[in-house]
Parts: structure tokens; sequence; C-alpha cells
């Protein structure tokens, strides 16, 4: 997107404009606009008025009607958000649609109460992921939604491999939820039965009990630490894993989401309402939409305003979302849908204060 330049006068109503109609939902007259810098000099009626029609033609503010106030368009609440996070405002930083560190307006105690209020007694990451869904769309009235990584929830209750042939070697992992996987691996070099069964017990003795995704992590640092020591089983190990031996359940990624009825509710034109409702529908648009715009490997929150790159009819929608994690294992993406018209420093710091509660709440499993 191309830089907007924008004077401070300029930038002053523009921010005027923008709380105003998040405040209200309703097109800003200039006489409104007014009364709100009532108490700023150099702002009268008629300045406020050449202002908003610079905005206009800036792309900033559109109207509808020649009669009606002035409506931010998608750019100007991307530039609003730019300019409430920016490294020196009065906020702190939080971001847009780029990285967003950790700081800015702290979330109210009585929010941080509710919110802690509704995750009571959770105990796994599909509760989690759930309540999360559930407390995202109560707080911003919109859609509330928190994608499950694909491993997220597969635990090793065993693993074990048996040779086929030369160089090809099946895999069968069984998961603390009774799941069966098995894959057949290929091999770069061949592997003995006692390599194999060496390999496996390292494995079982070692991880029982683990989160796979963070096994094959685990597997990679110990391979640069202790490659001296466990030269020759590290090495079969690894492979075995590099293979695929713990490459299970990619793509079986689980959606949560609530709150269609307030986007239902927040949205006048049916037509657009109808393909909007499309949209967020198709889930697999919702996936890839996710992980298109959140990093599941850094712990930031991410604003997009302006989802029409998914679906025309997304154009007037916010996305705010950010990775959660338990200790090294990602356990999926958490966020908020809602009008472009949310309350965006209280919102980016609810998705954030969530995404970081699965670390107090849930177990991370011993090393």
């Amino acid at each position: 997107m191309p830089e907007i330049r924008v004077s401070p006068r300029e930038r002053l109503v523009l921010t005027g404009i923008i709380e105003l109609y998040i405040a209200t939902g309703e097109p800003v007259a200039s006489q409104a606009v007014a009364d709100h810098f009532a108490h700023k000099e150099g702002l009268s009626s008629a300045t406020i008025r050449n202002v908003m029609a610079s905005l206009g033609d800036a792309g900033l503010l559109e109207q509808a009607h020649t009669s009606a106030g002035r409506v931010p368009t998608a750019a100007a609440f991307r530039y609003y958000v730019e300019q409430i996070t920016r490294p020196d405002a009065p906020l702190g930083r939080i971001g847009v649609s780029t990285s967003i560190p950790a700081g800015g307006a702290s979330l109210s105690e009585q929010r941080r109460g509710q919110i802690e209020e509704i995750f009571s007694g959770v105990t796994s990451s599909n509760e989690y992921l759930e309540r999360t869904s559930h407390v995202l769309a109560l707080i911003s009235s919109g859609l509330g939604v928190a994608l499950a990584s694909g491993t997220a929830d597969q635990i090793l209750e065993h693993i074990h491999f048996s040779r086929l042939s030369a160089g090809r070697v099946l895999a069968v992992v069984v998961t603390r939820a009774g799941a069966v996987l098995d894959r057949v691996l290929v091999l770069d070099r061949e592997m003995t039965h006692l390599e194999l069964e060496t390999a496996a017990r390292y494995l079982n003795e070692t991880f029982h009990g683990w989160p796979i995704e963070r096994i094959r992590t685990e597997i990679s640092r110990r391979m640069d630490e202790e490659r001296a020591a466990y030269n020759q089983l590290l090495t079969s190990v690894e492979e075995l894993c590099r293979k695929g031996a713990l490459t299970v359940g990619e793509g079986a990624q689980v959606l949560y989401m609530e709150g269609m009825a307030n986007l239902i509710a927040a949205e006048a034109d049916r037509e657009r309402l109808k393909q909007m409702l499309l949209a967020l529908e198709a889930k697999q648009r919702l996936v890839d939409l996710l992980t298109a715009y959140v990093n599941g490997s850094q712990q930031e929150v991410r604003v997009v305003v302006g989802l029409d790159e998914a679906s025309p009819a997304m154009q007037d929608l916010v996305l705010i979302g950010s990775p959660t994690r338990l200790g090294e294992t990602s356990l999926g993406t958490v966020a908020v849908i809602a009008p472009t018209r949310i309350q965006y420093q209280e919102m980016i710091q609810a998705v954030r204060y969530v995404a970081r509660l699965s670390e107090r709440i849930l177990e991370i499993p011993e090393q």
C-alpha cells in the first residue's frame, strides 16, 4: 500500500472522525467533528469542512449521499491503526499487518477477570481453543475464530518401526487419543532391525507423552548438542523423523467459530450479507486466511483491515489474530473477525491476552 501523507491537522481530524464513527456507527457530519473539537483553536467549522474534503480526495473518507456525512474507508482505518501503533505513539506500539510487539494500553482488570472466568476449568488445548472462539466473539461483537494446529493435540503414546525391504521402513505411531497412524518411509541408507528397535526404544522412553510437533524440534536440538555422545543413535532417529516418521495429521486442522449472528446483525445490506456469509462458511477460506496472515512461529498480533483479498464481500471486515503456543509447541491461531468499526486498542490487547493465556492454564509437558 502506498504511503499516505497527511498534515498534522488532517491527521487530527481524521482520527476524530474515525473515533466518532466507531462510537456511533453513523456517517460523521462536519458539525459533529466541530463539536468534538470545540476546545481546539484553529478548527472552525469551515476549516473542518475543507479538511474533510481534502481527506475525501485522498481516498480516506467516502460520502454515500450528497447530504450525508462522511465514512472512513478501509485505507483510513489502516492509517489509523498504523498511527496508534507507532513506536512514539502515546499508547505504545501494537502494529498493523506487521509484527506487533508487546506494549500499549493494558486490558482493564474487569475485562481480564471476565476472560479468566470463562476459561475456568479448561484442561486441554481443544477446550482452550473452543472457549477462545466464544470469548472473542463475546467481547468483540464479531466472529471469534480459533484454528487448531494440525499436530496440536497429537501426543505420542508409542512408535514402532518395521523393515519392509531395502531402504523402506514402516513407521506406526499410536497417539494418546488412540489414533493409529502408519507411514512408509523411504530412507537414504539401509538400517538394521537392531537400529530400528534402538531408535523406537529411544523415542518411546524419552518422548512418551510429548506433543509430536515438539518431539521433532527437540530431536533437531539434541542433534546439535549431543552429537558426540549419541552420534549413531541420533543420526538414525533424525533420519527416520526427517523422512516423516513423526509427520502425522497434517491438514487435519480444526476450526472453531462463534459469533456469526454478530456479523449478521451488523450488516444491513442483505446481498452483501449473503455473499459475506458464503465466504465465511467456506471454512477452508478462513483457514487459508489465518495461515496467510498470522505467523505461527512468532508470538505477535497481526491486524489486517479489509479482507477483500479473501472475498469482495469481506472488504469491510478486519482481522486481528495471533498465534498461540504451549512452550515450544504451536497450538494454533486465535482471531477476531469483525466490522472495521471495532474498538481496535481493546481488541488487540484482548487477542494478545487470550493467546498468551494458554501458557498459564495448560500444562507444559516435562522435558
